[in-house]
């Protein structure tokens, strides 16, 4: 039978993004423990002064040692002080080299994966994973590894000093830690990862429909809804706080026990003490080791939050390193192995099936279109049809399960990454540009690209309007001096970039989406200039944009329903001539009409 492999731990997984600076994470721990050791010391030269003091009283003359003892106590306190600062600064380095290695992993590989991961795992998931899980990391690296450390050794040797002096005095101490670490497994046993687990995923949840919320806000202000209109955000929040109040009426009684108990130690002292000094049995050396115990009992307090703590980040840490993974192990597409020379910009989907999920209803199925050489091709239909899908999966932002996609008679699994983006541009329906000149806009699509080249871009695609209002030109900042631009605005750039790069294949989703009446008059002459010589495929609800397209498709539930030129279409009175008569009511409606 095969041994299964046995899956690395959390820590060694951090070790492999900390690359030579592992040495400084180990270093920090030795540096940490001995830490731990020498902040005890103090204590051991207060138990000699008291026990000085106690032994010469009344001549305190006699009292030679204290000056020694308080010095060798302020010695070791600073030592440990100085150590710990130095291996906080040694995790500092390391830890922060850990992050900054994870993150930059993370985005390589969330870079290689197609664009349709963010939408099935959730932009506010995938945001949450890159920040605060490897926020996270760094935290536990710098701060709570060497604190662990502590929380190792000090507890061993704070039992060795509890157990020196007074067995029984030692023992009295003891009982409560006793107690108090029944208590803290109650709350951090194993059970709790599954509740750690559960707590990432309420919060994954919520900042998911967080993002949600704030995309659809436009809407909620236009028709005067609240927050309550957004069910699926009110409800994650509900469970967030549904969970947090579950999981803290269930901790509360064993926390209570767990703070009564690890401050109870002196009490057990006095109940010691007083037993043992019953009947006139006090004797000097019993009062030195009950004021030496309950002098040091603070220090138990301390080291078993450190101990419950460490078991709560050991557990946080684990969730991490397991969210970071599920993006990690998350395969990317395919790299094309056997390159193949298009021949052509013809466009063909054949047999396509595509599920965003293996339990999900195909979002195509069996779908068979094509777009030849510089023709216009246009794909209607219901919302949730397919069209979007469509031509995610002619761009390659993920793979059909069942069919094949060609490109110039080549599958697109065979097109170069590098040659697949320089063969399809992408006009997505709410375009967005980056808070940099409308140059760097547009040369995102040409990085070499001239101002020349960039301005006779900008006029193909109506744009010169636009260019000569801004202050600078071509060369103004959006976003910077109540410098925008209106969504149609933004469209007109957004084609001005995709004329730039000059591609064959033009993929336009929704492009007039956003544009009112006199921006939709600019974008259409804009689309006139960039379909002149490549292969269009337009996704469109505003059916006027689509009346002289070469070929109409008209996409049912993942299928073809029917296909054909506007008047074929028209005249065979099916989904489309319904869709057109919709369409035209729509457009010719009045206020008046309402009433």
């Amino acid at each position: 039978m095969e041994k299964k492999k046995k899956k690395p731990s959390a820590f060694s997984v951090l070790m492999g993004y900390a690359g030579g600076h592992k040495a400084l994470t180990y270093l920090s721990l030795v540096m940490s423990a001995m830490t731990g050791v020498l902040a005890l010391m103090p204590f051991v030269y207060l138990w000699k002064i008291i026990k000085e003091v106690i032994e010469v009283s009344p001549d305190f003359s006699k009292a030679t040692g204290i000056v020694h003892n308080g010095w060798m106590a302020v010695i070791f306190a600073l030592i440990s002080m100085l150590l710990y600062f130095a291996a906080l600064m040694c995790a500092h380095v390391s830890a922060f080299r850990v992050a900054g290695n994870m993150k930059k992993d993370l985005l390589r590989h969330i870079a290689k994966l197609p664009i349709g991961f963010a939408d099935e795992m959730g932009s506010g998931k995938v945001r949450r994973i890159v920040t605060e899980a490897t926020a996270s990391t760094e935290t536990m690296l710098a701060h709570n590894l060497p604190d662990m450390a502590q929380a190792i050794v000090t507890p061993i040797s704070m039992v060795i000093l509890l157990f020196i002096y007074d067995w029984r005095f030692g023992l009295a101490c003891l009982v409560p830690v006793i107690m108090a670490f029944a208590m803290m497994f109650r709350m951090a046993g194993p059970s709790m990862q599954e509740d750690m687990k559960q707590y990432q995923n309420a919060l994954e949840n919520m900042s998911n429909e967080a993002v949600e919320y704030v995309r659809g806000i436009p809407v909620v202000k236009t028709f005067g809804q609240t927050v309550f209109s957004f069910h699926r955000f009110k409800k994650s929040i509900d469970d967030y706080g549904d969970f947090c109040l579950k999981y803290t009426f269930e901790c509360r009684s064993s926390m209570i026990l767990f703070t009564m108990f690890i401050n109870s130690a002196f009490a057990f002292l006095i109940g010691l003490t007083l037993f043992l000094t019953a009947g006139g049995n006090a004797t000097q050396d019993i009062l030195v080791n009950f004021l030496f115990y309950v002098i040091f009992t603070p220090v138990i307090v301390t080291t078993m939050n450190r101990v419950m703590f460490m078991s709560e980040n050991g557990m946080k840490i684990n969730d991490a390193v397991a969210r970071i993974n599920s993006i990690l192990e998350i395969e990317p597409l395919s790299e094309a192995k056997n390159q193949k020379e298009l021949s052509g910009a013809a466009v063909e989907l054949s047999g396509v099936t595509y599920r965003y999920s293996d339990d999900a209803k195909p979002a195509v199925k069996n779908l068979t279109i094509s777009a030849d050489k510089d023709q216009i091709v246009a794909l209607v239909g219901p919302s949730g049809s397919g069209k979007t899908t469509v031509a995610g999966l002619i761009s390659r932002f993920f793979d059909a399960q069942e069919g094949s996609v060609r490109i110039g008679g080549v599958d697109v699994k065979d097109i170069g990454k590098d040659e697949l983006m320089n063969t399809v541009s992408y006009v997505f329906q709410d375009s967005k540009l980056l808070k940099r000149s409308i140059a760097d806009n547009l040369r995102i699509a040409k990085p070499d690209a001239t101002d020349e080249e960039i301005s006779a871009a900008l006029k193909a695609a109506q744009c010169e309007d636009i260019i000569k209002r801004l202050p600078q030109g071509i060369n103004t900042v959006l976003g910077s001096e109540g410098t925008y631009l209106s969504g149609g605005e933004q469209q007109r750039i957004a084609i001005a970039r995709a004329m730039l790069k000059k591609a064959p294949v033009v993929i336009l989703d929704e492009a007039t989406a956003f544009a009112d009446p006199e921006n939709e008059v600019l974008v259409q002459k804009a689309f006139t200039e960039l379909t002149k010589h490549s292969t269009v495929i337009m996704i469109a609800h505003r059916l006027s944009t689509i009346r002289n397209a070469d070929k109409i498709y008209v996409l049912d539930h993942g299928e073809v329903s029917e296909a054909g030129k506007h008047e074929e279409l028209i005249a065979k009175g099916g989904l489309y001539s319904s869709m057109w008569k919709e369409y035209q009511s729509a457009i010719s409606w009045k206020v008046g009409d309402a009433v």
